[in-house]
């Protein structure tokens, strides 16, 4: 597909500084910004008011969901996330929804609501995506892939600084512990895991700033694009 626009993937770990780094660079180039972890997330906060887990007992889970899922809208105002028209920013930030929603994505029906919502937003291009399975799965053909790693320490200490600014209160060892789990459980899943694409441009931000990122990144998108322009 000819796009007029191209699509930005950016995929990696929790705190590798994709959403800080998708969301600057998509201003800056007046791109649209789409964070697909906060869809999942606010996929799992439906799921928790409605009551479900994932408890083998009673009807199977994918019967439970599929009419939350089928109702659910999930949308953006600026850096606000809206469920069914609700204000959800503040709720889906939250460890434990970030947990479920790391859960709850391993459900084939789950990944493959939020796909479509996700290939319906950006297909035109012109956007800015990041997760954890953008490059490899909801848009394998993206003009530009971007894959981010940093060392597990300073990604949880930036997670860390990110929940306390917040007002949680949560022990640092804690969110590493949590951060290992969630790459485990992203890394290890059958279906879309974690992992870099083959055609993707890997960038380690263990020692680069969020300004030395984001002009790496612009910088590289503006020479291929701009050159490319008819």
């Amino acid at each position: 597909m000819k796009r007029s626009r191209p699509i930005v993937a950016i995929d990696g770990p929790g705190g590798s500084g994709k959403s800080s780094v998708a969301r600057r660079l998509a201003s800056e180039l007046g791109f649209t910004y789409l964070n697909t972890g906060a869809m999942y997330r606010a996929a799992a906060l439906a799921f928790k008011n409605a009551g479900i887990n994932l408890d083998p007992e009673g009807a199977r889970v994918e019967d439970r969901i599929a009419p939350i899922l089928k109702s659910m809208k999930i949308e953006f105002d600026g850096n606000r996330v809206l469920l069914n028209g609700h204000d959800v920013t503040d709720e889906v930030t939250r460890s434990d929804i970030g947990d479920l929603a790391s859960t709850f994505s391993t459900l084939a029906p789950v990944r493959a609501r939020m796909r479509d919502i996700q290939r319906a937003i950006g297909e035109q291009g012109g956007v800015v995506m990041e997760g954890r399975d953008i490059g490899t799965v909801v848009f394998p053909d993206a003009e530009f892939k971007f894959f981010f790693e940093a060392s597990a320490e300073v990604r949880a200490a930036r997670r860390y600084s990110e929940l306390t600014a917040k007002g949680a209160t949560i022990n640092r060892d804690e969110v590493l512990r949590e951060l290992m789990e969630r790459d485990r459980r992203d890394s290890a899943r059958e279906l879309a895991p974690l992992r870099r694409a083959d055609d993707a441009v890997v960038i380690d931000t263990t020692k680069l700033s969020l300004d030395q990122v984001v002009s790496a990144l612009k910088e590289r998108i503006q020479g291929v694009y701009i050159r490319n322009r008819p």
